[in-house]
């Protein structure tokens, strides 16, 4: 087991440690304040990488729109021009 790259000995010295310091009555909370925290974090990353998909998806729309449309305008600028040079000349 690999957590942040701490292997499961590290993680147990680092709760002895933990529990030396805090004593086993602050440890719960302050593994709560903790939970908390990366909860949060997570939930904060969430958003940013919602906010970005909508983001691309929006830019990716409207440059399928605009690729619908370009070639259409295209046509029409043609034949607008086609036109107005068949024209008879005064």
């Amino acid at each position: 087991m690999n957590i942040f790259g701490i292997g499961l000995p590290e993680m147990a010295v680092i709760m002895v440690v933990a529990l030396l310091i805090f004593g086993p009555k602050k440890l719960p909370e302050i593994g709560r304040s903790v939970g908390k925290a990366i909860r949060g974090f997570q939930e904060a990353s969430n958003e940013f990488q919602n906010e970005f998909k909508r983001e691309a998806d929006q830019i990716e729309q409207a440059v399928k729109t605009t690729a619908e449309l370009e070639p259409k305008q295209i046509e029409a600028v043609k034949a607008e021009q086609d036109s107005a040079g068949s024209s008879p000349a005064t």
